[in-house]
């Protein structure tokens, strides 16, 4: 009767044996809000941090572009720190008094420091960044374009390229 019972249970172990999963090939990626109603989607291998500041506490740089709001300290090394809704050609930040506070997201590209600061983050969430299409013409304004790594289908949203940013020309001029 044992004997039935380890073969039964044997063949019944056989019918459970699964395929092995396919590899994952989702990554880790952070919802941003850009504006009222938009959003953008970070991969979280892009930052290297994020912290909560009081907007008051980054110190203006007289000459430079709006977006640009100062400089902070971070970690005791002076970070620079961009109105994100201001450089994507949404209202600042700055001109929502009942927001006195800021996330900054820290992106570091060839050992300079920037931050990308936001009223607020969202999620992390589970993307396939493998299927992400190219963004159509107009779609964007060309200054932004560089920022932008894709879209993904089914409405998922815009995929940013933060380090994109160290690119931008306003930072020649500051370093």
């Amino acid at each position: 009767m044992a004997e039935s019972l380890d073969i039964d249970l044997a063949n019944s172990l056989n019918t459970l044996i699964l395929d092995p999963l396919p590899p994952e090939t989702r990554q880790r990626s952070l919802r941003l809000a850009l504006g009222h109603q938009d959003s953008a989607i970070v991969p979280l291998d892009q930052i290297t941090e994020i912290f909560n500041i009081e907007i008051a506490k980054i110190l203006p740089v007289p000459e430079l572009p709006p977006y640009v709001l100062g400089i902070c300290n971070w970690r005791g090394e002076m970070l620079w720190v961009i109105d994100f809704y201001d450089f994507w050609g949404h209202e600042s930040v700055q001109l929502d008094p009942a927001s006195p506070i800021l996330v900054v997201i820290v992106v570091q590209v060839n050992n300079h420091s920037i931050g990308v600061g936001v009223p607020h983050i969202g999620d992390v969430e589970f993307h396939d960044l493998q299927h992400l299409q190219p963004v159509l013409p107009g779609l964007f304004s060309p200054g932004l374009l560089p920022l932008i790594a894709g879209l993904l289908p089914e409405n998922n949203g815009v995929v940013l390229n933060l380090k994109a940013i160290a690119d931008c020309p306003v930072w020649k001029s500051v370093r």
